[in-house]
């Protein structure tokens, strides 16, 4: 893993849980990652920005030749999963060390919400080959059974009301009233589903970044709030339950096309 250029500030909500991270988000279903390839003419170069600990990256490996994955923070690209094809930097989105018209397609995977976008776009524009794709993409709040869902939303909309960091109104709007630049594509719908038990859900509800926020500046574990409503709308805390998150998507052409 090299390190890269790394000159701007950014809002570093993420670094102090990365094991979290790490451990407890769900992982994107391959039926994404081959539409996103099927919509570039060529598949030399994907650079997946905000990278986290690589899951995206991963999943763009069996597509193109070789991925760069950037994220600003540290930590996370420590965290992150070493893989031939991937070369990791530590970079943020708006500067990266990736030269002129090299990239076939640029992925953002549950993160467009932080970035400077005109930088971002700018960088963008420079780093795309002709007929390139910008994708940008993030997930809904969890759905169980309606007892479980219920309990999520009280977290969500009443534990951590307090907690939410600005931008995060971004992701619930689903990108729709982020400035998108690029002549848009419509995309079909998809979804992310696991089976998980009750511990996996606990563990991925923490790594919120307005859980950490909570957890940060109390010194409490903001799931305890809901622990013992949560195993009572579960049930049997080892049985397996389908999770599923509805996924919303920006994509657009870059440029060429």
């Amino acid at each position: 893993m090299k390190p890269g250029p790394s000159e701007m500030t950014f809002p570093d909500h993420f670094s102090d849980h990365a094991h979290r991270y790490e451990a407890y988000r769900p992982t994107y279903p391959d039926s994404l990652f081959a539409y996103l390839t099927s919509l570039v003419p060529a598949h030399d170069l994907a650079w997946d920005c905000a990278t986290g600990n690589g899951q995206a990256a991963l999943g763009l490996t069996p597509h193109f030749r070789a991925v760069v994955a950037t994220d600003a923070s540290p930590r996370q690209i420590a965290q992150a999963h070493p893989h031939p094809k991937v070369t990791y930097f530590v970079a943020p989105a708006e500067r990266t060390p990736l030269p002129d018209g090299s990239v076939n397609l640029v992925t953002v995977a549950t993160a467009f919400h932080w970035l400077d976008f005109p930088r971002f776009y700018y960088e963008v524009r420079r780093v795309a080959k002709p007929h390139g794709i910008l994708a940008c993409w993030g997930y809904k709040v969890p759905s169980v059974t309606p007892e479980v869902d219920a309990v999520i939303q009280r977290l969500d909309a009443e534990v951590l009301r307090h907690f939410w960091f600005p931008e995060t109104r971004l992701a619930v709007e689903a990108y729709r009233t982020i400035p998108f630049p690029f002549d848009e594509i419509a995309t079909p719908p998809f979804r992310m589903t696991h089976e998980w038990n009750l511990d996996q859900l606990m563990g991925f509800l923490g790594t919120w970044s307005a859980s950490n926020r909570y957890r940060t500046q109390t010194g409490r574990e903001p799931t305890d709030e809901i622990r013992d409503e949560l195993a009572g709308a579960w049930g049997d805390p080892r049985e397996e339950r389908q999770v599923t998150w509805d996924l919303f998507m920006r994509v657009g052409k870059v440029s060429g096309c």
